[in-house]
């Protein structure tokens, strides 16, 4: 039970962090306006008045509230953002293995040892 907290929580948190709450909230908006346009209208009337953007709902008008002031705090924090220090670097040294045209002689593998008697297998269990 503790584990499914914890990542509920933590989904919860990157969804917060994302900014992807406000568009969950968007979609729970536009379900609930097209559930309540279904029961006077057809589906189709439903949608057109659904994604009017001269009719929106108070959730609607919120969740673009919302998504305003996110956009202003934004400048601040990437502003902030250009200010990283860079604590640690490492350049790698560049390693060429130069090609070489040798190639493996073909009298090495004709005196290696090769097995030439079977290889012991178990009986067959029945």
């Amino acid at each position: 039970m503790r584990k499914k907290i914890a990542i509920f929580s933590l989904l919860f948190a990157w969804l917060c962090a994302n900014g992807a709450l406000l568009d969950a909230v968007q979609v729970l908006a536009w379900g609930k306006m097209f559930a309540g346009y279904t029961q006077t209208m057809s589906v189709a009337e439903a949608l057109r008045e659904t994604f009017d953007p001269a009719k929106p709902c108070a959730m609607c008008l919120g969740v673009a509230e919302a998504k305003e002031t996110a956009k202003q705090q934004l400048p601040a924090t990437v502003e902030r953002s250009a200010e990283k220090l860079l604590l640690a670097y490492h350049a790698n040294a560049i390693f060429v293995v130069p090609h070489s045209s040798t190639e493996w002689p073909a009298m090495l593998a004709s005196v290696a040892p090769s097995r030439t008697e079977e290889v012991p297998v178990p009986p067959p269990r029945a």
